[in-house]
């Protein structure tokens, strides 16, 4: 039986109370819990910030696991700590803009904390031990966040553990160093979250909201590469188990090469069958993170049979039976934990108001994509969405819904700054990234309510771009008719062999299906996108109106009405216009209808 109370339902009290629908008026603040914040003595909210001391070395590795263990425990429940670095600008930024007139931290007051001891004596009250990890099993520094989220602990290295314990009188909770021989499967690795899965995930001591899908030690702490440490935060703060396993079953792992064939990948499947086993159809299960290119894929250093999209693409196709999605990118993400307490009401986008009459001519419409994870969102989006060319064009901004979970405010951030150019779809796949084919008929409710409630907080109605290895099924399509009612269109990569293939244009009890042309992806250039463009327009017949929905991935709205100069420039003869996602697919469906 689960333990209830490590499983948090998707909506906690907070934001379920704040769920007001469009267009109400109403001071958020004075609905706050009283102890979303603390108060000074002048009746100002205080929280306590914390910059990280140091970068890109091994301390600075032992440091950020630390203050991120600190960090999710001290933000558990209420707003604590929000942690800043001297290297990467994005958690500034943020606070920055977050902190203007009207937006919700608008007269917080940030106290510096001096240090790691006084991080610690703020936390001090919540936190009962300490988890040591073995340097020597690099994979023991994700069984240790995993113990720490559950144990309410903190994660140090055996160099921080001489260094502080004594310092702040804590008690060792577990010990792993020298624990994992590999005697039970061969890998130390593999016996260690084996170990894990047993003590923790199988007994229900774990989120079956959550998995970390997070880099360990192994290549990354001699570097001091934080990107997965200082996302810790968030593991902490749900009890998540944390993991980095591959997801190829035909050769051994950059990190572990002695290992039996197929090792890694039995492990990662008892994960999803224990985490499914524990959400018992009540939910679908974010795996935030990321596979690590330098172990499981073919990039310099690290000869391997497959390539690095491939290995996204069996990650996804892995996990989606299980009704996980993923999360993609996390990496360099800060403070997850307190962004994800912002209050929100009900998000609310424009429509088109004008109504176009179908003509014969070549309806363009483009997704700027790939802002289906966090890191994306938090770190990429800012620069193209502050290009001042934004709103001169409509173009639709594939944002995943699920993700006002992590980041909320900057999802509402993005629809309050919004011109009324700018349109919000789901990205890959919808309220996160899965195979919906993949999905079993039997769970297929449980999906379209996932997704029901996550279209519907951020009112989007399009699902431009689906992953999967074959077209969608008759039951998929039913299921998206339930929240993207306004279009589906799919990219299809048959990685298996199987005989997939994409659909041909059709309206499905309503809903626009087609396909997402991937071709300007790649984006290098006005020019080469241009005639990537032209390379589908040219198929358009002559007697009727041709639709062609494009995929461009971080690229800026600047770059997009360059292209489109040049297109029109080069190919004066085509009859061409850039259209909003809406009418793009009521269009679309009048020239399917005729």
């Amino acid at each position: 039986m689960k333990n209830q109370q490590t499983v948090r339902p998707r909506n906690n009290s907070l934001r379920s109370f704040l769920f007001l629908g469009a267009g109400a008026s109403l001071s958020i603040f004075a609905m706050l819990p009283t102890a979303w914040a603390e108060k000074s003595e002048n009746g100002a909210r205080v929280v306590y910030s914390y910059t990280l001391a140091h970068e890109a070395t091994a301390d600075s590795y032992d440091e950020s696991m630390a203050v991120a263990c600190l960090q999710g425990l001290a933000n558990r429940d209420r707003l604590r700590v929000y942690v800043l670095s001297r290297k990467n600008d994005r958690p500034e930024y943020w606070k920055k803009i977050l902190s203007s007139k009207g937006r919700w931290l608008e007269g917080m007051t940030f106290r510096k904390l001096a240090d790691l001891d006084a991080l610690v004596k703020l936390v001090r009250p919540k936190l009962k031990g300490a988890v040591i990890w073995d340097p020597k099993v690099p994979a023991t520094v994700n069984v240790a966040s995993t113990i720490a989220g559950v144990e309410d602990a903190v994660v140090l290295s055996p160099e921080y553990a001489e260094k502080y314990l004594e310092a702040w009188k804590l008690d060792v909770l577990v010990d792993l160093r020298g624990r994992f021989t590999g005697e039970m499967t061969g890998s130390k690795k593999n016996d260690a979250y084996r170990w894990a899965i047993r003590e923790y995930l199988r007994k229900g001591r774990c989120s079956a909201n959550f998995l970390c899908l997070y880099e360990d030690a192994c290549f990354t702490r001699a570097r001091g590469n934080i990107g997965y440490v200082l996302t810790r935060d968030w593991a902490m703060k749900h009890r998540a188990f944390v993991y980095d396993l591959s997801p190829w079953g035909d050769e051994p792992p950059g990190d572990d090469p002695g290992q039996r064939l197929g090792t890694d990948l039995a492990t990662y499947r008892m994960i999803l069958e224990a985490t499914v086993e524990q959400a018992a159809g009540e939910q679908m299960t974010e795996v935030t993170g990321f596979f690590a290119f330098a172990k499981y894929s073919n990039v310099r250093g690290h000869a391997s049979a497959h390539d690095p999209v491939p290995t996204e693409w069996e990650t996804v196709w892995l996990i989606s039976p299980y009704n996980c999605y993923q999360n993609t990118i996390s990496s360099d993400c800060f403070n997850q934990s307190f962004h994800s307490q912002a209050p929100w009401t009900r998000l609310k986008q424009r429509r088109p108001t004008d109504t176009l009459k179908l003509a014969n001519k070549a309806y363009i419409a483009v997704l700027m994509a790939d802002y289906d994870s966090a890191t994306p969102l938090y770190s990429f989006l800012p620069k193209h969405w502050d290009d001042p060319k934004r709103g001169q064009v409509p173009l639709a901004w594939g944002i995943n819904p699920n993700l006002i979970e992590t980041y909320p405010d900057i999802v509402a951030y993005l629809y309050e700054t919004a011109t009324s150019d700018d349109y919000f779809t789901a990205d890959a796949s919808a309220a996160g990234y899965m195979n919906p084919n993949r999905i079993s008929k039997k769970h297929l409710p449980l999906f379209v309510r996932h997704n029901r409630h996550f279209f519907q907080q951020t009112d989007m109605t399009i699902a431009p771009m689906v992953l999967d290895w074959n077209q969608p099924s008759a039951d998929v399509k039913n299921a998206f008719t339930r929240f993207a009612p306004d279009g589906f269109a799919t990219i299809v990569m048959d990685l298996h062999g199987t005989g997939g293939h994409g659909p041909k244009p059709h309206v499905w009890k309503g809903m626009p299906v087609t396909t997402l042309i991937n071709s300007t992806c790649n984006f290098s250039d006005p020019r080469q996108a241009a005639d990537a463009m032209f390379a589908s327009l040219k198929h358009k017949p002559a007697d009727a109106p041709g639709f062609f929905f494009f995929r461009i991935v971080w690229i800026g709205p600047s770059q997009v009405m360059q292209t489109m100069e040049v297109l029109r420039e080069k190919h004066p003869e085509l009859d061409v216009e850039l259209v909003d996602p809406y009418t793009f697919f009521h269009l679309f469906k009048q020239g399917m209808n005729r």
